[in-house]
């Protein structure tokens, strides 16, 4: 599990509120699925699960974050409630503006329902997205995964899980494989009938051989975790 945004779990949970936004096309077609199919494990996934339904949704990447911090050990319901309250203290905003959530009173956003921690974290995104280390939607588009990641992860309460998830759900990167993530590692135990996870390490070499679409297979992933856990998914 993820230490700075949850586990597998939540990502199943992350994906649908994110394309409730402005979600872009799907993000696998045929050369993906025809690419991954060539692993008999995840040809079989691909199988039982269907089609990929995976979209990116386009947001900032400086709301993509605080919506991950809020989201971080709480309940789907209860997070959504939270940044509910939290986007009504900036009336005619459709998301708090950074510059507007760093004069806002910390007792405000606690009695939103955010614990001291997380008003910490999003205060210092806010903090790092006016002063340029968090950037805009087109100028991440221009740098690298790793490069995002190291950048990020120097920010309170980002860690490589939660910029992995952006990379995938908000910029719509093809090649990300969150092998530190529960669910994906869950994913490929059930996919194989095995009865431990693979160690992050070792699926991350297995994994190589799905570039330059890793993301998709860790979408595949988290699916077949999620069908096992409804007893729909027959593993080899």
């Amino acid at each position: 599990m993820a230490n700075d945004a949850g586990g597998a779990g939540d990502l199943p949970a992350l994906a649908p509120r994110q394309l409730a936004d402005r979600p872009a096309r799907a993000m696998a077609g045929e050369a993906a699925l025809k690419h991954l199919r060539r692993d008999p494990v995840l040809r079989k996934v691909i199988r039982q699960i269907g089609p990929c339904t995976l979209r990116p949704v386009r947001r900032e990447p400086y709301e993509a974050l605080v919506r991950a911090i809020a989201h971080q050990q709480v309940h789907g319901r209860a997070a959504e409630a939270i940044l509910g309250r939290f986007i009504a203290l900036y009336p005619g905003h459709p998301f708090p503006p950074p510059a507007a959530v760093l004069e806002t009173p910390v007792e405000a956003m606690r009695a939103c329902g955010l614990s001291g921690s997380k008003v910490a974290a999003i205060r210092d995104i806010a903090e790092k997205a006016v002063g340029g280390l968090v950037p805009t939607r087109e100028r991440a588009a221009r740098m690298g995964d790793e490069t995002l990641i190291e950048r990020l992860c120097a920010i309170r309460g980002v860690g490589r899980w939660t910029v992995e998830m952006l990379l995938i759900f908000t910029l719509g990167r093809r090649d990300v494989l969150p092998v530190d993530d529960f669910g994906v590692r869950e994913g490929w135990r059930v996919a194989t009938g095995a009865e431990t996870q693979v160690k992050p390490k070792e699926l991350a070499a297995i994994g190589e051989a799905w570039a330059p679409w890793r993301s998709v297979a860790a979408w595949y992933l988290w699916r077949a975790a999620d069908a096992a856990k409804a007893s729909t998914f027959k593993p080899q």
